[in-house]
């Protein structure tokens, strides 16, 4: 059906040139969401909507098959002052479309709704919904994870997000710690307290020496950085406390749980994850939608950015049009043919999938 693929796409990209003209900054995309539900009611998809989240479920389901969820986000990060062009100007150049949120994740966003609305005139051997959600990039508690009971008993994920259209079969997780060592106050002029700092530097060279024993072989290591430190509160006093930040970014191999036992074992400071459900993932070779991939040509990698993907307990693969190197970047662009070959490669990818 080329016709019909050529028609989506067109309509797939004048959604986006309106998403970028809508500011929808993390927690405030009702009227991105909004653009996004009248879209799909409008091609008779019968939308839904929790919050900022509008998600669609293709007709004729069957709870005897496996079901297929396609997911992106619609919120975008604040632009910068080094922007050259205006963030919400969408700036159609040649093939180029300047704007902020058209690489990541419009592009991605308006090519999956574009898939779901052709594979709703298939029938598919799945049940497919489609999400466009919010909240991703500060990995908010209204976004995905909000409405992810909604859908019922999910198999597999296909997470929108610029990779070229690669499949990113492994991502990291991301879990960030703050830490604590408790002191003393007294006069720096004399021998007097506990310095809470002293303390401290121990713990914070663990983290920049230690090596975690299970290695990925698509992400690596358990990678720890330590990022912020803060103590005392005028030069002449010992610190009685010193607070430091660890951004943790865990393999597979490891849950965050896992991680943050291990080093409480091994530092001395209070140790309190802000959360733990920024899980690292990683899907299995011989998966049907990763062979089929593997078949049409498509490079698997390991990704070391988070994404939603994080936070599905499902079989998920990260995949979409653009580049991830212009996200959250001056002049952020996507390329229309980019666009047009991320809805013909997602067609090709679930057409004929059998799950």
């Amino acid at each position: 059906m080329p016709e019909l693929i050529e028609r989506l796409s067109d309509e797939a990209i004048e959604l986006l040139i309106q998403l970028i003209k809508t500011p929808s900054f993390s927690r405030e995309e009702s009227a991105t969401a909004d653009l996004i539900f009248n879209f799909l009611a409008a091609h008779d998809a019968q939308p839904q909507r929790a919050g900022h989240n509008v998600w669609a479920v293709a007709p004729n389901l069957d709870a005897s098959h496996p079901t297929l969820l396609l997911n992106s986000h619609h919120d975008t990060v604040k632009p910068g002052s080094t922007w050259t062009y205006d963030p919400f100007g969408a700036v159609l150049e040649g093939d180029k479309l300047i704007g902020l949120g058209s690489n990541d994740a419009g592009a991605s966003a308006v090519s999956l709704l574009a898939t779901f609305l052709y594979f709703q005139q298939q029938n598919p051997a799945f049940n497919l919904i489609c999400a466009i959600t919010a909240e991703e990039e500060v990995s908010g508690a209204g976004g995905i994870r909000s409405v992810l009971p909604q859908f019922g008993k999910v198999d597999l994920g296909v997470v929108g997000e610029p990779t070229q259209m690669d499949m990113a079969i492994a991502e990291k997780g991301l879990v960030v710690l703050d830490c604590v060592t408790h002191g003393r106050t007294g006069h720096a002029a004399r021998d007097e307290g506990e310095n809470a700092l002293y303390k401290a530097i121990p713990d914070i060279q663990w983290f920049q020496q230690y090596q975690f024993p299970k290695v990925s072989e698509l992400l690596g290591p358990v990678k720890t950085t330590v990022t912020q430190v803060q103590a005392g509160s005028q030069h002449n006093v010992v610190p009685d406390k010193c607070q430091f930040v660890v951004d943790v970014r865990t393999n597979e191999l490891y849950s965050n749980e896992e991680v943050v036992r291990l080093v409480r074992e091994h530092v001395g400071a209070d140790v309190t994850p802000r959360s733990t459900h920024l899980n690292s993932s990683r899907i299995a070779l011989d998966h049907p939608l990763v062979h089929k991939g593997l078949t049409q040509g498509r490079r698997t990698f390991g990704s070391a950015t988070l994404s939603d993907q994080s936070m599905m307990p499902f079989d998920t693969i990260k995949i979409g049009p653009g580049d991830s190197a212009r996200s959250h970047t001056p002049d952020e662009y996507i390329l229309l043919s980019e666009i047009r070959a991320g809805i013909k490669g997602y067609i090709e990818l679930l057409d004929g999938l059998v799950l």
